[in-house]
Order: structure tokens, then sequence, then C-alpha cells
């Protein structure tokens, strides 16, 4: 009730404000003032934009004026009664000009029979998409035009109003367009003002609209800032065809993405992420963490979503598609932000970014940081990261910039496991509850804690060779250090029997762990808490030459270098009031049965001894790729071909002696390649087909690589293959836009790295199994309205078809020390649907400018067809149902108010997330394929939640 309240006083609050703000009667009192001055108190009176040019104002005269109530016409009339200047009122934007003497005046009449119509289309210069609503006005009069929907623009120039169009559109460079004696002037493109410098920022493989052939969506700068709220990344990506996302547990960081039924989970990553065309997912795993990069909706200045094959020439496990992220690079001009947010459960947000605009030597730099904390939206869930980017620029010369990069985050936040529907139902916290949340020491205390840092450093080159040919370079490292925490018991005890402060859904006592520990007769651990370490270092080079085949035909090609490697191991951190943890080397190293340190066998582990396991990971990678692209008129064909060789290599300190020459294996390799081809055709200035078709292959995840966490390799482990075929429509008027999109993709040779828990006793258990064949197919449909300029709406609709088409086996069953529990002949997986993933997705949106500064949008996304996830290896029988994850609706508000502050342009942004308070279940796990829902462990939606952020720009 209070968080509803809060949130429709917010809203009441701005509606209020605008008001109050918008009425056209004007009250002001001056004497002797600037005209300039009196003109801001108008525009907050009035709620009109004043468009002010420097050099008018200073042939401007003071101003004395005292008016009580009065229409805005008529206290502009007194104003500019004895100004050199006039106005005129363009929409809701009064526009300062000179005045002009009754001669002149009788001359621009006359010529008014003269004027020329020029049309255009205004589009983003980097990613090739219309910018909708764009202002294109004759330079030094009033007269302006929006661009449509599509970016197109027509506007009639009179021969004495001049001859040069001024192009602008918000967080974009101007762009001045002299006429001439062409009336179509075709596609203007603006530089986005966070990337206005010759970027030197490689962006990736970006695809263009229209040109491209792929299934292709992306959102700017300014949809990040209004709808990210206290959200991950993934969750602006919700309203995109053949996108699903989740909150999982509702952690900091913790959301995760499918598209078109690929998983990004770890040992299952199949959705590629670039952050400026550097590949950022796990080497060994193939996943992506958002909490390691969170700070990145601080700097985006694009992210772009391509299903299916994509644009990518290099091999990344893009089988689903690629998320491309681009960050804003060093500003022309100096200025910077600062924003404050707030939020439900003590969430806030505190950022700050400067930039110090590109000086005389040809140097830029921008400063980014952030902090944000909160209580998180569960019992448990505390959270603080720390967010930084910086941008150091140098402009060489006309034809080469320079540029270093450094983006990351340092974040902690507490986690929690899936529960029983019949727990969340019967908990008094409801769906806040957390099986791990307790108490130590009188302070809240969850050992599930995830921790990590993982900066990245980059070093950019671009070289304009000449009028035909360039060479882009991007030398990379990131490093990171952390892990995620958990409690373990200690021989003979269980995490499923935990003394807790009152009943089951109590907090759990460790004050009476320690005091139990402090008791055991020998000094050894019942109950200890250990996190999974990660420390990694990986390197990388890129490099693409880019050159012109006579008229119609671009050449990329180039390399990709990638090394890395990474030590895993679990550590004591806590040994909660005991002197130590008895870890004895047993069993056999040759068969994945050993337990212990067999270089130290009687070890008695204290804090920060190392535990369970301890590996070193490598991993390295060469390639090469290249592209033809023929793009003649309305048509455009493209091939790519791109080969890599892959290896992989263990060192294992537990299970082999130091010194003994099988403590390291020697490289495993892979040799991968893609084959990509497709064209477009623009069969009119409205109307578009485009086909692309692929085959794909991608060397198996480290865990399938080597066997029973051993450094026995896997002599069955093969390369992974995609083939995929896809058919795309696209329509686009001024007001309307469709598309649609037909894809069928097989998955072959698939091996899976299954993480899953076992919530009876708390332990957490692996499973590897290759030779899996999926098919993913299915039909997405995007369109989009916009009937008057202030308000658009539309929505999307994508059915999808996932299923195995073959059985397979064996497989074996590892505890979380990497000892074997369990053994499965075959597993029938056969027509069982793709689980973990909605196969019928959809979201309709709406928004509307309700006055200049005041927007409000809402978007509602449905998700139906969504089978639980089932760990492969529990297939054991044919013809298993899998619990149905019941359909649900989610709705998000997000409203944003502009003004001026002092001075400066300022910004009060709000989000509403989940409106309705609506009760679903966002993810299950049905760990034997039941169906039985009282068998089934889930997490629900988070509950409603808001945030509101002033943001004052400088």
């Amino acid at each position: 009730m209070r968080i509803k309240l809060i949130t429709i006083l917010i809203f009441a609050a701005c509606l209020h404000i605008s008001a109050a703000s918008f009425s056209q009667n004007i009250t002001v009192s001056e004497k002797n003032a600037s005209l300039e001055s009196v003109m801001n108190k108008i525009q907050q009176q009035s709620g009109y934009d004043v468009f002010m040019q420097t050099e008018l104002l200073a042939k401007s005269n003071k101003v004395t004026i005292s008016v009580q109530n009065e229409p805005m016409a008529v206290v502009l009339e007194k104003i500019f009664k004895r100004q050199p200047l006039t106005f005129a009122i363009v929409g809701h934007t009064i526009v300062l000009k000179e005045k002009t003497d009754e001669k002149t005046a009788a001359f621009v009449n006359a010529s008014a029979i003269q004027a020329t119509a020029y049309k255009g289309k205004v589009i983003d210069a980097d990613t090739k998409e219309p910018l909708t609503g764009a202002t294109i006005t004759v330079k030094g009069t009033s007269n302006s035009v929006s661009a449509r929907l599509d970016g197109t623009f027509k506007i009639n120039v009179d021969a004495a109003d001049g001859q040069v169009l001024v192009v602008s559109f918000v967080g974009y460079v101007s762009k001045e367009i002299p006429l001439t004696g062409n009336t179509d002037l075709g596609e203007i493109a603006l530089k986005s003002s966070t990337n206005a410098m010759s970027q030197v920022v490689i962006t990736g493989d970006v695809a263009i609209d229209r040109k491209t052939p792929i299934a292709v969506s992306s959102v700017g700068p300014q949809f990040i800032e209004e709808h990210i709220g206290a959200n991950d990344i993934p969750e602006l990506l919700k309203g995109i065809p053949g996108v699903m996302t989740t909150q999982q547990g509702g952690g900091y960081g913790d959301s995760r993405i499918s598209i078109r039924g690929f998983s990004s989970s770890s040992g299952n990553g199949n959705v590629a992420y670039t952050i400026n065309g550097i590949p950022v997912n796990d080497p060994e795993t193939g996943a992506l963490y958002w909490s390691d990069f969170s700070g990145l909706t601080d700097v985006a200045s694009s992210i772009q979503v391509q299903r299916g094959l994509g644009a990518s020439k290099i091999i990344i496990p893009s089988f689903g598609g690629t998320v491309n992220i681009t960050t804003r690079g060093a500003d022309v001009q100096s200025g910077g932000f600062v924003s404050e947010g707030i939020g439900t459960n003590n969430w806030n947000k505190t950022d700050i970014l400067v930039s110090t605009g590109l000086n005389s030597n040809g140097w830029a730099a921008t400063l980014q940081g952030s902090r944000t904390q909160g209580d998180g939206f569960a019992d448990g869930l505390k959270f603080l990261g720390y967010n930084y980017f910086f941008n150091l620029s140098k402009v060489i010369n006309a034809h080469q910039t320079l540029s270093l990069n450094l983006v990351g985050a340092n974040q902690t936040h507490g986690q929690r496991a899936e529960g029983t529907i019949v727990n969340y139902e019967q908990a008094p916290q409801g769906t806040l509850w957390n099986n791990y949340y307790g108490v130590k020491d009188g302070k809240e205390y969850n050992p599930y804690n995830n921790f990590y840092s993982e900066p990245m450093l980059s070093l950019n080159h671009e070289w304009i060779i000449n009028e035909k040919s360039s060479l882009s370079t991007v030398l990379y490292g990131l490093w990171g250090d952390g892990g995620g925490g958990e409690i373990n018991a200690g021989t003979g005890f269980n995490t499923g029997n935990l003394p807790r402060i009152g009943n089951f859904y109590s907090p759990i006592d460790f004050d009476a762990i320690q005091r139990n520990n402090a008791a055991s007769p020998d000094g050894s651990a019942q109950y200890f808490v250990i996190d999974s370490h990660d420390k990694t270092n990986w390197y990388g080079l890129r490099s693409t030459y880019r050159t012109k085949l006579g008229k119609y035909i671009d050449l990329s090609a180039g390399i990709d270098l990638r090394y890395y490697w990474g030590d895993h191991y679990q550590e004591v951190t806590d040994l909660l009031g005991a002197n130590y943890v008895p870890y004895f080397f047993t069993g056999s190293p040759g068969t994945g049965s050993a337990k212990g340190n067999i270089n130290d066998p009687n070890e008695l582990a204290v804090t920060g001894s190392k535990i369970y396991y301890y590996n070193r990971d490598f991993v390295e990678s060469g390639g090469a790729f290249a592209q033809a692209e023929y793009s003649k008129n309305d048509f455009t064909a493209f091939i790519t071909l791109s080969g890599s060789e892959n290896a992989d290599k263990r060192t294992d300190f537990f299970n082999y002696k130091n010194g003994d020459p099988n403590q390291t294996t020697p490289w495993v390799n892979f040799t991968t390649y893609q084959a990509k081809a497709g064209a477009n055709y623009n069969l009119n200035s409205q109307m578009n087909v485009y086909a692309n078709i692929g085959y794909l292959t991608k060397p198996p995840y480290f865990g399938n690589v080597f066997e029973n966490f051993t450094n026995q390799i896997n002599k069955a482990a093969v390369n992974e293959k995609l083939f995929s075929y896809e058919l795309g429509y696209g329509f686009k008027t001024s007001g309307f836009s469709a598309k649609v999109d037909l894809y069928r993709t097989s998955y072959m040779d698939r091996a899976f790295a299954s993480t899953y828990p076992d919530n009876a006793t708390n332990q957490i258990y692996t499973a590897n199994i290759s030779g899996v064949d999926e098919m993913h197919q299915g039909a997405e449909i995007e369109l989009r309205f916009r009937p008057v300029k202030e308000i658009s709406f539309g929505g999307m609709l994508s059915l999808g078809d996932f299923y195995y088409t073959n059985n397979a086996g064996p497989v074996s069953v590892f505890d979380n020390q990497h000892n074997i529990v369990s053994s499965v002949p075959e597993v029938f997986l056969k027509n069982e649907k793709v689980g973990n993933v909605a196969q019928t997705t959809a979201a309709i949106f709406a928004e509307f400018t309700i006055v200049p500064q005041l927007k409000i949008g809402v978007i509602g996304n449905y998700y139906a067809n969504y089978t639980s996830d089932v760990p492969f290896q529990n297939y054991g029988s044919a013809n298993l149902h899998p619990y149905i994850i019941p359909d649900y609706t989610n709705w998000d508000l997000n409203g944003v108010y502009k003004f001026k502050m002092a001075g400066f342009d300022a910004e009060l942004i709000g989000t509403l997330n989940n409106v309705l308070n609506t009760k679903y279940i966002q993810d299950a796990e049905d760990d034997n394929a039941s169906g039985d829902p009282s068998k089934v462990f889930v997490y629900y939606s988070l509950q409603r939640r808001f945030t509101t952020t002033l943001k004052v720009k400088f």
C-alpha cells in the first residue's frame, strides 16, 4: 500500500506540475532585465521552448514589463514592441528572429511564389536507423518541419529564406545542408553527440536497416535512460521479437536472456555479446554475467540485437543471436551530467559524467562513475556496486584517431535459490522469502553472496588510408577476480537441516552454528562457508581492413586473436567458529572419484585454504575472416567466410602431484568455420524483402572437453554445428512500419554442461552430455504506428517451436566437489520441448507526449507455451511431461518530465515495474520432469517497484 501511494503521488505531482506550468497566461514583472532572462521566465510558465541565438540576443534591448495573468501572445507583443527582434511561434517553440523592414517584407511576400520543395531522410550515422521527429529548419527562419516515422521529410523553402537547412535531433550533432539545384537531398546522417569525434571505438558488426539481410532491432540512449530504472540490460530488450528475459531470483545483475530459444546460461551460452566489437562471453562457458558490466547502461549509446545468424564476421557463440553494445566515446563539446535516483527498498544510485570536449590539440576525455546500492527486492539480496568508464581520445590527424577505453564494475550482491510453490505460499514473507537468509552477530547475513570485478581495457586505432580503404584495430584485455559464496557441511551433517531462529521460514541462526562449531570436540567444522572463486585473464586483438573494389563491392577482411587463462578453486572464507575443515585425499584421480588435495593429503583447511578443486584452464583461438558485399541501387548481397583454430588446456593442482607430467594436459584443438550469405532487395521506397542462409560451427565448451573434472580428454568431443535460413519482409511509411521474419534453425551435436541445485540436500550437481540435436523455428511480427507526432504505439508477436530431435547418452552426474554420484545410460529427449524459455511471446507498447516536456510510456509483455527447465539427465524414460508454467502478463510504466533548473537542462525520470503487482512464476525447474506443481522449484515475479531519478545536464 505504501509503494502504491508513493507511486500515485509521484505521477500526480508530475501531472500537477505539468498542468500548472503549461498555462498560456503569463505573470511577469521585470525592470531593465535582459531579454534572455525574461524569455526564460516565459518558458518556465508556458512550457514552450524558446529558441534564442546568441548573436541575436546581443542586439536586444533591456526589458521593462509588468503584466498579471495576461495571454502569452499579448505579453510577447509588449516585450518585442521596442526590440530590433521579433518572434514566431512554431508548434510549441517560440523562435526569435530579426525584424525586417517593410521593403524587405514586401520582397519576401513577392518571392513566396518561388518556394521550392526539398525532401530527404534523416538517419543515424552509425546504425542507419531513421531518426523519427528530427527537426529540419531553414537557417535563420522559423520555417521548420519534423521527420516522419521513417525519417523522411518535405519542406518548402522560399528563395528569400536562405539556402541552408539545419537538421537537428536531441542527442545528435546538428548538420547544415547547403541547398543546390537538386531538390532530393537523399539520406542525411547525423552523428550521436556522444560519438561525434572520428570514432576509434570499433562498434562491431552493426546491421543496417533495409540493407543488411538479417532480423535486427536497436534501442538508443534516450530509450535506455528513460526505461532502465533499477533493471538490468536484458529488461530493456524484452519488447524485441524472439527475445525473452527474466530476473530469476532478483539479485543485482542476475537477469538472463534467451533469443529464439537459445540460452545465455553457463555451459550453454549461445547468445553472443560484444562491447564496442569486443567479444565478452566467458571463453569457457559462453555465459555473460550482467553484474560484471552493470555500468554499461550509463554510457551505452546503442544496444542492437541481431536475431539468428547476425552480421558478425568473427567466431562467437551467436547461434541464437548477438547483442552489440556500443559505448559513448569522447564528446566534441565539453559537458556532462549529474543524477541521483531513489526507489523501492532503499534503491539508490548516484551517477556523474564529465567530458572535456575536443581541444585544439586533438585531445578529448570522458570520465563517468556511479554507485548503486539497495536492500534488494527479496530477503537477503542487499547489493553495492561501483561502476566506472573512461575514454581518452586523440585525433592524430585528419585520417587517424587513437582511443583508450576503460569500463568495469566492482560489485557484491546477495542471491537465493528457487523454492517450492508450497513454501512460497506458506512463508509469511510470501514471494520475498529466501531460504538462505540468516542472522549472524546480530546482523543480516547471507552466505550466498556474489562478488566480482572485471575491468575491460581497450586501445583502438582507426586509420583512413585513402578514399577507398581503412584499417580498424583494437587491442584489449579483461581481468576478472571474484566468486560466489555458499554454506557447506562437514562429514555427517546436511545443509538441509540448518538451525533457524524460529520455524523453517525464519532466518538461519548462524550464531547457533558458531556455538555448535566452537563446541566441537576436535575443533572441526560442522558447517562452514566457502566461495567458488574465479580469477581470469584474457587478451585479444582484432583488426579489420576495409576497401572498395570497383563501384559496387565492399570487401572486409581481418584477423581475430584471443588468449585466456583462469584459475578456479573453492576457498574457505568463514569457519563459523570452528578451527579447521578436515580435507583428506581419497579415491582415484583417473576416474574422477578422487577427493582432496593429493599434494597435501592430510590437509586441515583453514580460512583462506583452497578446498574441493583447484585447476587452471587455458583457452586460445586464432582466426581470419572475410566478407564481400555487393550493393547497387536497391539490391544488396553479401557472403561471409571465417575460420578459426581453437585450443583448450587444463592444469589440475589437486588430482595430480606437483612434477607429474600429467598435471597439465596437451592442447586439445578444434577447427571451426562459418559460411553465411544473404541478400536484400528494396521493392520500392516502402517495402523490402531479404533472405539469409548459413552454416556455422563452434568448439564444445571447456567443461565438455575434459571428462569428470579431470585431465582425462573427452575423445568424443566434437564441434557443435548450426544450419539456418531465414526470410524477412519489411514495410515502412511515414507513420507506420511492419516487419515479418520466418526462420528455421537446426542445432546439431550440442554438448550440455548442466548445473542445477538439489534443493532437498542444498547441493549443486553438474552433468555433461553431447550429441544432442535441436530444432528452432518460428515466425516474428513487429508493428509500429505513429498517427501524430505526440503518440506512438505498436507491438510484437513471436511464435516459436523449439524441441529436441533425438535421444542421447550416457550421462555422468557430479556433485559440487566433482565426485560422480550417478550415471544415466540414456536420456529420452526426442520431441521434448526445449525448456526454460517461453515459446510464445508478445508485447504491446504506447508512448504519449502529453505536452512537449512530459512523456509517458507503457509496455505490456505476455509469455506462453513455457516449459519448465528439466536437467536433461532426468529424462530417464520416454513421454515425460514436465511442468508447464502458467501464461502471464506483466505491465511496466515510465515517464519523463523535462525542465530547466538554474539554467541547466534537467529531467525527472520515473519507472514503475509490475504496475499491477501481478504474482506469476517467471522461472521453474522440474527436476524429475513429473509435471507435478508440488515438486517444482520456482522463482516468482518481483513485486511492484519504482524508481525516481533527477538528472541535470551541463
